[in-house]
């Protein structure tokens, strides 16, 4: 597959280097990836353009979303060589999806302000992925998250559909400082038991998603699906 050097690239260079290094003449290391060999590679990349966006660093940021887009690209490919998928079917699935969630902007819908913009978001979003219960949305926060990032996205959810706080003993109006020692202490703990903190608390976050189904089961009556 012929390549043209260019003084500039575009997304469609981007595209056939992608090809070209998956060729049967391409690069050999880049031939025997699959989604799974790389996968913390696009959890690194990640991070790094986090930490540029932590930094402030704009070249830096450059540079980092360009490695993201590049593992974007990567995993497109492969799934356009095994049939299932193309990059060109990644973009027209989150065009659609950003012009269902912004009815306001791209349709007929009403939100004055970031409030009705989140509610709107959050019932389209729970009817298109056809989630009946609280439930299910709690259980829709990924599992491969960060288990600090889940659990406090699992709670955010849990607390705005009603689920009352439990009991922890620490309290509600912890500065920075002790909010930081209060997890380092957990996590010191934890470690000294010989466990995996990270582990324990996503398996935390699975029991309080239990704890959670039974209470938002018995809030609802069983026969004619209307709360009493």
């Amino acid at each position: 597959m012929e390549f043209q050097r260019k003084e500039t690239y575009d997304l469609a260079d981007l595209r056939q280097i992608v090809e070209i290094l998956r060729a049967p003449d391409g690069c050999p290391w880049d031939r025997e990836q699959t989604h799974h060999s790389i996968r913390n590679n696009f959890i690194e990349e990640t991070y790094e353009a986090v930490e540029a966006i932590d930094r402030e660093d704009a070249p830096l940021l450059q540079e980092e979303l360009g490695d993201v887009l590049f593992q974007v690209l990567f995993h497109s490919q492969l799934e356009a060589e095994a049939g299932r998928f193309t990059f060109d079917d990644v973009v027209d699935g989150i065009a659609k999806k950003m012009i269902e969630r912004h009815p306001h902007v791209f349709g007929e819908e009403v939100a004055s302000n970031t409030q009705e913009v989140l509610r709107n978001w959050d019932a389209i979003k729970q009817q298109t992925k056809h989630q009946k219960t609280q439930t299910e949305v709690l259980q829709s926060v990924s599992p491969a998250l960060p288990a600090l990032m889940r659990a406090s996205k699992v709670q955010q959810k849990a607390q705005k559909a009603g689920f009352p706080e439990e009991p922890n003993g620490a309290s509600a109006a912890l500065s920075p400082e002790e909010a930081g020692r209060l997890l380092w202490q957990a996590v010191r703990a934890v470690r000294q038991a010989g466990l995996s903190a990270e582990q324990m608390l996503s398996e935390e976050t699975d029991r309080y998603i239990a704890r959670f189904a039974a209470w938002e089961a018995a809030q609802t009556p069983h026969g004619c699906g209307e709360k009493v």
